[in-house]
């Protein structure tokens, strides 16, 4: 189901749109919001300036240093008595980034997740279970709007209480799920732990998934729990962008439709950066259009993907964004090499005996960097068998060194061993800190 027109509209008449709502902003934005008019001067940039969408690449950046240089609400646009709304980053260090909302924000942010949730398989008759945290994280109450929008029915358990979770499941005949991938992978464990049967015993047969990212042996992981036709999607936003509904999957799984009606994505080298061509990965730069309370010129996410402007089965036009692949601001240096920990979740993939639970502990011995990875097996039976175990160990090794360039110990453990998370996963451990 397609929830808008604008998702089918040529590119042409969608670079209008955007053209139309980009010269808006800019001038909005430079009236109202004092430390990015500042920037704009600084740059020697104007709103008049803006002819074309070309010319969005004149604009300076705004980063989370913005957020940061003027909390709580400097950055907004509109006096306190005209927000409705506000909701803060789910940022665990310093102060967190604050995002409001007035009225016809929220309208807005509602119908683009209400896009987002149509692209997944929401049909309007279902029967939702709200796994995400209620409070000042946008993620809960964007999906609930959203959902609710569209017709569907929602319930609000909102996170913990698992066994009470798989309860509702089962006696309100939940079909849609709402969670981070980890915690939905989770509640099939648990439910199977139970001696129920996700794939039999329970009716869910919809995922949309967000939070953090999901990776294609995730995937793989949720259609061995949950049933073959269990259709997973992942969605994307961030507080400061609206929250929810930037963009998401549609049931072809080829990457996530943005909403180019109301957010402009640009890829950029994160060390120069300069505008990259199209199909080509780097950090994701988007304009937010239309925006009263929080407008947002070339933010950047920090996240690393590529864009895809080829036709897509499912009927969109717009653009879609690759899933991402990890985070500029995430890299680890071991060793003086630098490492992603999407490139270790990349190499576990490819092996089919473990699962894909995993953590990454980095530590100091000797005064040297280390690097233990702490994995998962499928199947506990290898655990009596120390030459086998052994021999995956050194095979999970050496395909992590051919890609890092830098050792690492490879652990491998228990099945459902590893710490569970309601929330975002936390894969990384650096202890080095502590040390210091």
């Amino acid at each position: 189901m397609i929830w808008a027109k604008e998702e089918t509209l040529p590119r042409e008449q969608l670079e209008e749109i955007q053209l139309a709502r980009l010269k808006e902003t800019a001038r909005y934005i430079y009236e109202k919001v004092r430390p990015y008019r500042e920037k704009m001067d600084e740059a020697h940039v104007r709103p008049e300036d803006v002819r074309t969408l070309e010319d969005l690449r004149r604009f300076p950046f705004t980063t989370k240093y913005d957020f940061q240089n003027n909390y709580p609400m400097g950055l907004f646009a509109v006096p306190r008595d005209q927000l409705v709304r506000v909701h803060a980053s789910s940022g665990t260090t310093g102060k967190p980034k604050i995002v409001g909302y007035t009225r016809n924000d929220l309208k807005m942010w509602t119908n683009n997740v209400s896009r987002i949730a149509c692209m997944g398989g929401a049909t309007g008759h279902d029967i939702v279970q709200l796994c995400f945290g209620y409070g000042m994280f946008t993620g809960a109450l964007g999906l609930h709007y959203g959902l609710e929008n569209i017709g569907d029915l929602v319930m609000p358990t909102s996170s913990g209480n698992t066994k009470r979770q798989i309860m509702y499941m089962q006696d309100m005949g939940t079909t849609l799920l709402v969670a981070t991938p980890s915690y939905a992978l989770y509640l099939a464990e648990q439910a199977i732990g139970m001696g129920i049967d996700p794939k039999t015993d329970l009716q869910v047969k919809i995922g949309l998934f967000g939070g953090e990212g999901m990776t294609e042996p995730m995937r793989k992981e949720m259609h061995r729990l949950w049933g073959d036709d269990f259709m997973a999607t992942q969605n994307y936003g961030m507080s400061e962008l609206c929250g929810p509904g930037v963009a998401g999957e549609c049931q072809e799984l080829c990457g996530m439709h943005i909403n180019e009606d109301w957010f402009i994505p640009e890829i950029i080298d994160s060390e120069t950066g300069e505008v990259l061509p199209a199909g080509e990965k780097g950090e994701l730069v988007v304009t937010c259009l239309g925006k009263e309370a929080l407008p947002l010129i070339r933010y950047r996410t920090g996240d690393i993907t590529r864009l895809m402007y080829e036709p897509c089965k499912c009927g969109r036009t717009t653009v879609r964004m690759e899933n991402i692949s990890g985070r500029s601001d995430d890299m680890l240096v071991v060793r003086a090499t630098n490492v992603f920990p999407s490139q270790i979740e990349a190499v576990l993939g490819q092996v089919p005996e473990i699962g894909p639970h995993y953590e990454i502990i980095v530590d100091k011995k000797n005064h040297m960097d280390v690097m233990e990875i702490k994995v998962e097996l499928i199947d506990d039976r290898l655990l009596d068998s120390y030459g086998a175990l052994e021999a995956l160990e050194r095979r999970i090794r050496t395909q992590l060194r051919s890609v890092l360039s830098l050792d690492a110990v490879v652990k491998l453990v228990a099945p459902n061993s590893l710490k569970r998370f309601e929330g975002k996963a936390r894969r990384v451990t650096d202890l080095r800190k502590d040390r210091e």
